[in-house]
């Protein structure tokens, strides 16, 4: 009876070996064309998320009023500061021009002085989430 389950097994072994190597897997070729506008936005959605942590860094705020002012102020500010990066944000019921992005507070302060003498409301903040 011994005899009889080991040759047993010894067949399905067999069996299943053989039978493993005509089985394959499916082969496929994937081609896939990227739209370029996607790359492109990709940029733009990285830049946005960059943005979102804004806990650590701190702004200076130059504006705060109505949207069409706060639009002008922005164009203003990027043509007199090429070097800031500059974003309006939505607080009810005002927009705010927040510009630069700066690590520490002491490099935020120097830039302050320099913006207060074209905008003489500017101050420092550091945003919440």
């Amino acid at each position: 009876m011994r005899i009889l389950t080991i040759q047993n097994r010894i067949f399905h072994i067999t069996y299943l070996s053989i039978l493993s190597l005509k089985i394959s897997a499916q082969e496929a070729k994937i081609n896939i064309q990227q739209n370029p506008k996607f790359e492109q936005l990709l940029n733009e959605k990285r830049k946005i998320n960059s943005s979102i942590a804004v806990n650590e860094l701190y702004k200076i705020q130059i504006y705060s009023g109505v949207s069409d002012k706060a639009k002008s102020t922005l164009n203003e500010c990027k043509q007199l500061f090429t070097d800031l990066d500059g974003t309006i944000v939505f607080n009810t019921p005002n927009y705010k021009v927040w510009i630069g992005n700066f690590r520490n507070r002491i490099d935020a302060e120097r830039k302050l002085i320099e913006i207060k003498k074209t905008y003489t409301n500017a101050f420092l903040i550091k945003p919440k989430k």
